[in-house]
């Protein structure tokens, strides 16, 4: 339940981010096939981008697990019972309000669709090229459904006709209807987020624009299209889930007709959103994985009295077990194999295996992650005392042998000399004096008056009636539609409060942009600047030092990571001269 929780929030945070890009920066521009993409794109990345998690694993050195023993024959523990009171699931309920609303949704949903077949059946049909156009008797305003074109002819003159169906085939042309049919999913499924209903009204009216601007293309007198529209704003009914020439927000629809086409450079505000993409994988799609190093090679013997089990990633669960009783028969080693992980190509990605000696561990070796893991090896060696020393091997280390049956310290001496010295990084060259960087503007904290009013509860949403069993029964069935004109009235009540909504919303972002549109002039002006200053000390650069520069910092960089890897193995070795120094 939790991982849907955060999952709906980052969908709802990646959303909310779209339409922000998309109200403060696109809205106002004609690039309008851009805008539907960019719209869809931002529907399709809060779905998918919050799955995408990359795992980054961070090797650290295997540390002993101390093993504590007690007599549990002698030790007595008592089983507390605890009495549980009743709590409220808090998760259930919240699930049952999310499916009630759900629920109600997919009901319109059909209903939509019911409707629309109720229009288009027993209609006569014209073909022409790709389109099939309708002409009905009903009051509803024109719309298209895929190739469908709906009409009622005897509501307009000709040249009005002309319009509309030049505007629909422009819908009906370039599937409009997916865009509509995704925006109701998405509408149904986070129907609790009040984002997502602005963002579908944001695409349908983009929709519309696309309409006009192609249609007005094909149309002599653009005047006489205005005059279309604005005769058509009233119509008794239009079917919910189509593209109907009606639109309420005629108004803007006209200004975007008349407005002059936006300059190319304007096409920077599409990349705007790349840096807040980036910068949300960065912070909540990368999760950390801590491992032993545990990446070895196939190891060989080195001598004679070397005894070698490699393990790899092909390794069956057979051979793991034949060297464990190996281990056992030959050295006395008692070891346990488990959590044992395989991919879809049976490759081992995850195993621990702890091997001790009595109730004394020796060593413990745990791999687990979503890539086959590499191999490495068990390593058994005799000294010419008989002291077995046995441990993991690997090609990069080999000092991680652990001494049982009689321990015996290894002391080694080590001076300060030879300590390596660090590496001297190059001198850097010596910078102009630059103006710091703009620094984007941000919303300034605006009076209470200005902020989001509160969405309406959608939980008040009415509940929809049940079809009877038996569809045939025709006083159900008229007892149903009673029910169901009803639920409609009831629907239809509350659609305003939405409606209200969205407006006092468009109301405080439309002032709100005023005093952010200003502070982007400002930023725009300071960074053509920034980028000209930026040019000139790149060409100072190149003038002054070339290449050398920077082969100099790499050479530096590769220098300083041998340096870490020497002091790490030196630190490593100290502290193994300090265990062996306490055995003593």
């Amino acid at each position: 339940m939790e991982a849907l929780f955060i999952f709906i929030v980052k969908s709802s945070g990646l959303l909310l981010l779209f339409y922000c890009a998309y109200y403060f920066l696109l809205r106002k521009e004609t690039f309008f096939n851009s805008n539907r993409w960019f719209l869809l794109a931002g529907l399709i990345t809060s779905i998918v981008l919050p799955f995408l998690v990359y795992t980054k694993i961070v090797w650290i050195d295997p540390t002993p697990m101390p093993i504590s023993t007690m007599d549990y024959s002698r030790a007595y523990i008592p089983h507390i019972i605890e009495q549980k009171s009743f709590e409220i699931n808090w998760n259930y309920v919240v699930l049952a309000i999310y499916s009630i609303g759900f629920l109600a949704l997919i009901i319109k949903f059909a209903l939509d669709f019911y409707s629309l077949n109720s229009v288009l059946k027993g209609k006569k049909v014209h073909q022409q090229a790709d389109f099939k156009f309708i002409d009905v008797s009903e009051n509803i305003a024109p719309f298209s459904y895929f190739d469908y074109i709906v009409y009622n002819s005897s509501m307009y003159t000709a040249l009005e006709l002309e319009n509309i169906i030049e505007h629909e085939k422009v819908h009906s042309d370039q599937n409009h209807t997916m865009d509509v049919l995704i925006s109701r999913v998405f509408c149904v499924l986070f129907w609790f987020n009040p984002i997502i209903w602005l963002y579908k009204k944001a695409i349908l009216q983009n929709l519309e624009f696309i309409a006009d601007y192609e249609a007005a293309k094909k149309i002599s007198d653009k005047k006489a299209y205005q005059y279309t529209l604005l005769k058509i704003t009233t119509h008794e009914s239009c079917v919910a889930i189509t593209n109907h020439f009606y639109q309420s927000l005629i108004k803007k629809r006209i200004v975007m007709l008349n407005k002059n086409q936006s300059k190319k450079w304007n096409y920077w505000k599409y990349y705007a959103i790349i840096p807040a993409l980036v910068a949300f994988v960065l912070l909540f799609q990368i999760k950390t994985i801590a491992q032993e190093k545990n990446q070895p090679q196939e190891i060989s013997k080195t001598n004679d009295s070397d005894d070698i089990y490699n393990i790899n990633k092909n390794t069956t669960d057979q051979e793991i077990k034949v060297i464990a009783e190996k281990l056992k028969k030959n050295h006395g080693a008692d070891v346990a194999v488990s959590n044992i992980k395989r991919n879809a190509k049976n490759e081992l990605i995850g195993i621990k295996i702890n091997i001790k000696k009595g109730t004394e561990e020796v060593q413990t070796i745990q791999i687990d992650g979503d890539e086959a893991i590499d191999s490495f090896a068990i390593s058994v060696s005799t000294e010419k005392n008989g002291v077995k020393k046995i441990g993991i091997v690997t090609d990069t280390e080999s000092d991680k042998s652990t001494d049982y049956q009689s321990r015996v310290a290894e002391i080694e001496n080590y001076n300060d000399s030879d300590r390596m010295a660090p590496p001297v990084p190059p001198t850097p060259p010596a910078t102009p004096e630059l103006q710091p960087a703009p620094i984007a503007p941000v919303m300034p904290v605006l009076p209470k008056d200005l902020e989001l009013p509160a969405p309406p509860n959608m939980s008040n949403m009415p509940k929809p009636p049940v079809l009877p069993r038996n569809t045939k029964d025709k006083v159900a069935m008229e007892n149903f539609d009673k029910k169901m004109a009803e639920f409609q009235k009831k629907m239809d009540a509350f659609q305003p409060k939405l409606d209200v909504y969205q407006n006092q919303v468009e109301d405080i972002m439309s002032k709100r942009e005023l005093v952010y549109d200003k502070e982007m002039e400002k930023y725009e002006i300071a960074m053509e600047k920034f980028g000209a200053e930026m040019d000139k000390y790149g060409a100072y650069v190149d003038q002054q030092f070339g290449g050398d520069f920077e082969k100099k910092m790499e050479q530096f960089e590769k220098d300083m990571k041998v340096y870490e890897q020497n002091m790490k193995a030196h630190e490593k070795n100290m502290k193994k001269v300090e265990r062996d120094i306490k055995r003593i």
